[in-house]
């Protein structure tokens, strides 16, 4: 497989991670002040450079304010590298 498909998994999967504080009502939205930071730096990993960096800190913001978790970062941040960008 390659890795920008691993890469589109693994986003999935970290936003279905971010979203699930949602479905918890009140007591979810305590686990974003740990999963805000982890999901910043992850993402920061997994694109590299200035795109990284901004991603890291929009998934930051995103995931650490309320009832911003069904915005999927880590999928938006594969279809603007991969697609809207055309980086191989």
């Amino acid at each position: 497989m390659e890795a920008r498909y691993k890469k589109l998994i693994l986003g999935i999967v970290f936003d279905a991670v971010g979203m699930l504080s949602f479905s918890i009502p009140f007591l979810g939205e305590f686990s974003d002040v740990v999963w805000a930071p982890v999901s910043g730096f992850l993402i920061s990993r997994m694109y590299k450079g200035s795109l990284g960096k901004i991603a890291g800190i929009v998934s930051f913001v995103e995931e650490f304010f309320p009832f911003t978790d069904v915005v999927p970062t880590f999928t938006l941040t594969w279809i603007y590298y991969y697609i809207i960008k055309k980086e191989n």
